[in-house]
């Protein structure tokens, strides 16, 4: 659960990016209706500056942009043979809620990402990173299989952008214990043209 520190930096970062140029999506008309219904639940998300070495290829268009509403990176404890005690090493498994333009994500191990609104999925794997003080890093991937036709069958790459928590816990732990850490980001789909 995000404490209410994270919440505020959350917003905070949110507010700067638009408020230094970062470009907003259009969303669609019922983007200000709030309700349970995945097809009235869309709403704009300001896209933040993208690192250099993680930017999708050129000419890329933006396919939808979806911040974290709730969303954990859950770890496992790893035990080296003879060690009396292991850590949270290697990579983590998410599961998260999306909000974004094309209504909300379902974001899960695999990685994998699935509208809600008309099942589309999309599998990706790791591109490019770059390092977050303090946060798991933002993340270039690139989109490996397509399912279902909808808002996420035409991405080719995905952007985790304003990355915040989600590290892995410090300190010893026993084998196979799990840990799972509040995490937030920004996500952006990309079309890339030559894909």
């Amino acid at each position: 659960m995000l404490t209410n520190r994270s919440r505020i930096r959350a917003v905070a970062a949110v507010g700067l990016a638009a408020a230094f140029g970062a470009v907003t999506t259009a969303g669609p008309a019922s983007a200000g209706v709030h309700s349970d219904s995945p097809t009235t639940n869309a709403r704009p998300v300001a896209v933040p500056l993208i690192p250099k070495d993680i930017k999708p290829p050129a000419g890329s268009k933006m396919v939808g942009a979806y911040i974290v509403v709730s969303g954990t990176q859950t770890y496992t404890c790893v035990v080296p043979a003879g060690a009396a005690a292991g850590a949270f090493t290697g990579s983590s498994v998410p599961e998260a809620q999306l909000l974004g333009t094309g209504g909300r994500i379902h974001h899960f191990g695999g990685p994998s990402w699935q509208s809600v609104r008309d099942g589309s999925l999309v599998t990706a794997s790791r591109a490019a990173s770059s390092t977050v003080e303090g946060a798991i890093p933002e993340l270039l991937l690139k989109v490996e299989t397509h399912t279902g036709k909808g808002v996420l069958s035409r991405a080719d790459f995905i952007n985790r952008l304003r990355t915040s928590g989600g590290v892995a816990p410090a300190g010893s732990c026993t084998a196979g214990q799990k840990a799972s850490v509040p995490y937030g980001s920004i996500y952006v789909f990309w079309d890339a043209p030559a894909v």
